[in-house]
């Protein structure tokens, strides 16, 4: 059956192309209202700082790089890829960074080009900015390594760089779509914060019909245990014609909040997957392959704010 092509005045969501359609997707936007700000958890990660037993501290807001030419330590430890510069901080702090052999602790220490810097053992030097779109298949977990050998996402991007990247946020194992991977961490630590609404779309496919009833009930939100989820919009997805399949846009970075959100009106989420990330799409990006970012795409993440 055919659908009648909507009004201009209508307010759609359009999802990038997708290899498995091979063409767009209109999906209508459901309005909502009334609904007030939650805040997202934060997702976890690997952070540095915790390792090595440092400290939280309260810092200000400061120049990185004077007129003198000079370069302040936790940017130098940012750009190495080790971690963000306020946890750069913790680390100076905790004297775990050395500067020519010996201990800094001082916050705001600058160091010229000459200047060796030691961290875990290692001098470190600025890494080149690496930006890796991957289309994640199922099966693979988001982590750098696991315990118990199961497949990571790191093994499908092996070959692509000699700098160490980290996925920024995840994408639980039967989860597929788009993963950023990079080793710029103020980046990834904007991406991940909820105060920075980072927009996400979803296609969902439904073990049984999603009736309009329950279509109101999340988009008016849903209660979790962990608080209230909302989505920003939901509809079916008119390509595919039932409605089993359902697009879904939103910015939250609960945990699995989007098979938590089906699952607590009784459905089970068959498939799963991200097509819209920051911007990003699945456009000529096959299921398991990587690419690098244009630079428009980089410049485009980086005006988040």
């Amino acid at each position: 059956m055919r659908y009648k092509k909507e009004e201009k005045s209508e307010r759609h969501i359009r999802t990038p192309r997708d290899t498995k359609f091979g063409a767009k997707k209109t999906f209508k936007k459901y309005k909502k209202d009334g609904l007030k700000e939650v805040k997202s958890e934060r997702p976890k990660r690997l952070n540095p700082v915790k390792k090595f037993g440092a400290k939280k501290i309260v810092r200000k807001s400061i120049k990185t790089t004077g007129d003198d030419g000079l370069t302040r330590l936790n940017k130098h430890i940012a750009n190495a890829g080790i971690c963000s510069r306020r946890e750069a901080d913790e680390l100076i702090a905790s004297g775990v960074v050395s500067v020519n052999g010996k201990i800094v602790t001082q916050l705001g220490t600058k160091i010229s080009a000459n200047d060796s810097v030691q961290f875990g053992g290692e001098t470190l030097r600025k890494e080149k900015s690496v930006y890796i779109l991957l289309n994640k298949p199922k099966d693979y977990i988001t982590t750098t390594d696991d315990p118990d050998g199961r497949r990571t996402v790191m093994a499908l991007i092996k070959n692509a760089c000699r700098e160490r990247v980290y996925p920024v946020g995840r994408l639980d194992r039967a989860t597929t779509g788009l993963l950023l991977f990079t080793n710029d961490g103020e980046l990834a630590k904007k991406l991940m914060h909820p105060r920075f609404e980072v927009k996400k779309i979803y296609h969902v496919e439904l073990d049984k019909n999603f009736t309009k009833t329950d279509m109101e009930k999340i988009t008016n939100g849903i209660e979790l245990e962990d608080g209230i989820a909302k989505v920003d919009a939901i509809a079916y997805d008119n390509e595919i014609g039932d409605k089993k399949s359902i697009g879904v846009e939103l910015h939250s970075g609960k945990n699995r909040v989007v098979r938590r959100i089906f699952e607590s009106l009784g459905y089970k989420v068959v498939k799963l997957d991200r097509v819209y990330y920051a911007g990003l799409t699945k456009k000529d990006l096959p299921r398991g392959r990587w690419r690098f970012l244009t630079q428009m795409e980089i410049n485009i993440l980086k005006m988040i704010h």
